[in-house]
């Protein structure tokens, strides 16, 4: 069976020849390895080199950095939504978390000699990155982050910890939010790129998560690790205001991921309850259940048009702060719901682990919390539409 659903309209033909390579590798690089992984608590390495050498990494970059050299955020997306339509939503967001997290700081504030030591071997797939922004007492309050990397003559000395940094056990280098001015607040924070084999730095993992479990997730340590002060992205003392700039692609990027994942579950359970019979007829046939699947099927369809409005404004670098919150909060909140019926239409098949929407719904649960909470997601929307 299929559900019924819009003709989305947003990608070109460039953009469906890129899918048919994202499908390939998604379905022969990805799906064979996903159960390997999971119990390992990490891809292998060799997904990246194999991503890179099919130009699905650093897509946005310069071709001279192994990029793709197209900047269209909707390239990004079709590499999500073949990962996810295998199950594999773990590996969607370690891919993505360099094309979407990682890569965009680099490409804007890198400078040469920055790019070729770290992002063009990060989009060949030869080094992994992550981004080390959160810490135990600063979560979505970016504003609390208590790392500190004080100059020390041409270096910087990084003191502090940061926790739940995806891709954090396997990284090679890592995008290190910290405090080169602690006097001054936002305005004393930088980007600092700190290598994994760095003296004083140490990372402790993977750390064991209700679900995703194939994307490893650390806890780091810095004790008077030094780096060169070079090693600052863009302008010191300006991180937060990059942060900010970037968060809106990141919090779509969540979006498109639970988007895609939900679909994903959605066609499994309608298939389910169009093969699986209960009192004699189908459970599909029953009427409560055919009110969950149109309830569903709409809610989905809704959801779908907004993010596709969102994808067209981030390809144009339109997409702001506001309108990521409001498709970041509503379409993983909703992956909440269609999950959970999902599983009820299962019955008890749903509980059993190896049933694919058992494991989705324990994958699901994070995406109301990472990239910023539901809850921080509406105060920045109702803070814009408040402010006088």
């Amino acid at each position: 069976m299929s559900s019924v659903s819009l003709q989305r309209t947003i990608f070109e033909d460039d953009h469906e020849a890129f899918r048919e390579t994202a499908r390939a590798f998604a379905e022969r690089e990805v799906a064979p390895q996903l159960e390997k992984w999971s119990e390992q608590g990490h891809v292998d390495r060799a997904v990246y080199r194999r991503a890179g050498e099919l130009g699905l990494l650093g897509i946005s970059a310069d071709e001279k950095d192994n990029g793709g050299g197209v900047d269209d955020f909707r390239f990004n997306a079709v590499l999500i939504e073949e990962i996810a339509r295998v199950g594999a939503t773990a590996v969607a967001m370690n891919l993505s978390g360099f094309n979407d997290l990682v890569a965009p700081y680099l490409i804007s504030l890198a400078d040469d000699e920055q790019k070729q030591r770290w992002l063009a071997p990060l989009c060949s797939g030869e080094l992994v990155g992550a981004l080390a922004m959160t810490e135990p007492e600063a979560g979505s309050d970016l504003a609390a982050i208590a790392t500190t990397a004080m100059a020390d003559g041409d270096d910087l000395i990084l003191n502090g910890s940061k926790t739940f940094i995806s891709n954090g056990m396997i990284a090679d280098v890592f995008i290190v939010v910290a405090r080169t001015d602690p006097s001054a607040g936002r305005r004393g924070m930088s980007l600092v790129l700190v290598d994994a084999d760095t003296p004083g730095f140490t990372r402790s993992g993977p750390l064991r998560k209700v679900g995703l479990s194939a994307q490893d997730t650390a806890e780091l340590t810095f004790d008077d690790a030094r780096v060169p002060r070079a090693n600052v992205l863009g302008e010191e003392n300006k991180g937060f205001g990059y942060l900010r700039g970037n968060l809106p692609q990141e919090r779509l990027s969540v979006a498109v991921t639970a988007m895609a994942a939900m679909r994903r579950t959605f066609e499994q359970a309608l298939n389910h309850s169009c093969d699986r019979r209960a009192f004699g007829q189908r459970i599909a046939d029953f009427q409560a259940n055919r009110f969950y699947l149109a309830e569903l099927a709409t809610e989905i369809e809704i959801a779908q048009a907004f993010v596709d409005r969102c994808l067209l404004d981030a390809s144009t670098g339109s997409l702001d702060e506001v309108t990521a919150a409001m498709a970041k909060w509503w379409v993983t909140e909703l992956q909440q719901k269609v999950v959970g019926r999902c599983l009820q239409l299962h019955g008890g098949y749903g509980f059993m682990k190896e049933y694919d929407v058992a494991q989705d719904y324990l994958d699901s649960r994070g995406g109301t919390l990472y990239a910023g909470t539901t809850e921080i997601m509406k105060e920045i929307i109702g803070r814009k539409l408040t402010k006088q």
